[in-house]
């Protein structure tokens, strides 16, 4: 029995976005509502790096606001008009433009979109075993297993 090929190519844009929204509880879910992911890199079976062509609606955002310990992380705005939220301010951001969140500096970041046109953008994300992600404004803790799927908790260690 042969395994099933991986495709060439694909138009990201025409596939169909991850079925289920967040991994986030229901209480925090909505903050996220309107994002929609569509992930790529499991497609072609990358397993260093995670790939997803994101939008978010208007009023969407792209996460909690939340810092990796161990994940670098990546974006690429291909359309729309997103803010881009850190520790140091908001900074606008448009088509074209790149941002970059290094592992383990604590700074807690997202990206909101207060336009009302979609936002469009490539995230890239490496998959760092032992990752960890803190979330400073919300009651949240995000935990790798070695299995390498993420586990949610409250705070104070509370399974979700």
């Amino acid at each position: 029995m042969s395994k099933p090929e991986k495709p060439v190519a694909l138009v990201a844009a025409e596939l169909e976005p991850r079925a289920m929204p967040t991994n986030y509880p229901a209480d925090l879910a909505a903050k996220v509502a309107g994002r929609r992911k569509r992930i790529l890199g499991d497609l072609f079976g990358l397993t260093n790096s995670g790939v997803n062509l994101t939008s978010l609606a208007p009023g969407a955002q792209s996460s909690l606001r939340h810092a990796h310990a161990r994940q670098d992380e990546f974006v690429y705005i291909l359309a729309g008009y997103p803010t881009f939220i850190t520790d140091a301010g908001e900074a606008p951001l448009m088509p074209g433009m790149v941002a970059g969140f290094k592992a383990g500096t604590g700074d807690a970041h997202c990206l909101v979109n207060r336009g009302s046109e979609e936002v469009w953008y490539l995230e890239v994300a490496d998959r760092s075993p032992g990752d960890s992600a803190r979330y400073p404004y919300n009651d949240l803790a995000v935990t790798m297993g070695e299995d390498g799927q993420y586990r949610y908790t409250r705070k104070n260690g509370t399974p979700i």
